[in-house]
């Protein structure tokens, strides 16, 4: 958003910002739309049954009202620093689980939009271990995975149909790790706190840290899904107890991305891509890129830096749609902070590309000029990035 004097001003988080050789400004980051997550979900049935093949899946809409905004204080980016460590693999080499089509590499009917069931599910995540990001993994097809297909498509100089034809398949099925593979819960995952998180502002602000608010939506996020593809890949597990085995997509074991020259943020396609310097496709992600009200800021930028698990400083006279009764307030770090768990400074005052607490609206909603991305790309994102870099945002 647009600045009514606000100052640079930045958190450390493990990163000294004493040495920076000049402060980073303060940036404004989008909020989700409201969602209250303080309901807790039912606990399932504990008796454990055989695990369940994918079949069909409920996708999300594609159209949502425009996003929230405050303002962000992200943690300290020392500028000239390294980029971020890749984020932790969920679990060191996946063994494939039983019972599931979509560890069947004879799958090679055609995915397109309208897609679902286990052969949509195998190509979401080859997709996400090729890093053309499909957002999150639920077995059904959509806009996000559609994006997904045709930037694969293009870097691997097949025909870009937007639809996983046999060339398609053929290429990815160079991979040949199992797609869903087999997890035992640790006691980390289950470990908490949970917490029932507010939508109000104000009442976020009470609390310590906005972590998880289930174990189930942890793991989900571990392994890029939504909660109910687990659920429905899980029938009867709780997500509860330690040593729970669980079927999950396997993504671990990325394909090597290469030297990244640039980010290109397109808001006419909703991505964020890494590039090389011959202009070549690296990556791709999914994102959430500005509005007619605040429109992406066009333009080439640097990035400044990289902040992890970052706070976040709400102030409601920058906005146009806060709430009239609300005042100043900080917002803790954690996962369903505003800005989740990453923020990726810009130099375009105020703006930056950061995370969420709402992976299944990235792609489908407005933000107010920032660019949001899943949590998990987010800290792919991060990992390759560093101070210097250009950021080029485009329509």
């Amino acid at each position: 958003m647009r600045s009514k004097g606000m100052q640079a001003a930045l958190l450390g988080a493990g990163i000294m910002l004493s040495q920076a050789p000049l402060a980073l400004a303060q940036s404004t980051a989008a909020v989700e739309p409201a969602v209250d997550k303080t309901a807790k979900p039912a606990t399932p049935a504990t008796k454990p049954t055989p695990a369940k093949p994918v079949g069909d899946a409920t996708h999300d809409a594609e159209a949502a009202p425009a996003a929230a905004s405050s303002t962000a204080k992200p943690a300290a980016a020392t500028v000239g620093a390294k980029p971020a460590a890749p984020e932790t693999p969920a679990t060191p080499a996946m063994e494939a689980a039983g019972n599931q089509p979509a560890n069947d590499a004879t799958l090679t009917s055609a995915v397109g939009a309208a897609s679902k069931g286990p052969a949509t599910l195998r190509a979401q995540v080859l997709l996400d271990r090729a890093n053309f990001s499909p957002g999150e993994i639920d077995g059904a097809s959509g806009s996000n995975m559609v994006r997904a297909i045709r930037g694969y498509q293009s870097a691997q100089g097949l025909s870009v149909t937007g639809s996983v034809d046999a060339a398609t398949w053929a290429a990815l099925n160079k991979d040949a790790a199992p797609v869903i593979a087999r997890y035992t819960t640790t006691a980390d995952d289950v470990a908490g706190p949970f917490d029932a998180i507010p939508t109000d502002m104000m009442e976020k602000s009470k609390l310590s840290r906005l972590g998880y608010t289930s174990a189930l939506e942890g793991l989900a996020e571990k392994f890029h899904a939504a909660p109910k593809l687990l659920q429905q890949l899980n029938p009867g597990a709780s997500f509860t107890a330690a040593g729970e085995a669980l079927s999950v997509p396997n993504v671990n074991g990325n394909a090597a991305i290469g030297a990244v020259d640039h980010v290109v943020v397109d808001r006419s396609d909703s991505t964020v891509s890494l590039v090389d310097a011959s202009g070549k496709l690296l990556a791709q992600y999914p994102a959430s890129t500005g509005s007619d009200h605040d429109p992406l800021p066009v333009g080439d930028w640097k990035i400044q830096g990289v902040a992890k698990d970052p706070s976040f400083n709400y102030n409601p006279d920058l906005f146009w749609d806060a709430n009239p009764g609300h005042g100043k307030a900080k917002i803790p770090a954690g996962p369903n902070n505003p800005v989740g768990v990453v923020w990726i400074d810009l130099s375009k005052e105020h703006y930056g590309i950061h995370g969420t607490p709402e992976p299944s609206r990235i792609g489908k909603t407005q933000s107010h000029g920032c660019i949001r991305l899943t949590n998990w790309s987010a800290r792919l994102v991060a990992a390759q990035v560093k101070p210097g870099m250009t950021a080029k945002l485009q329509e």
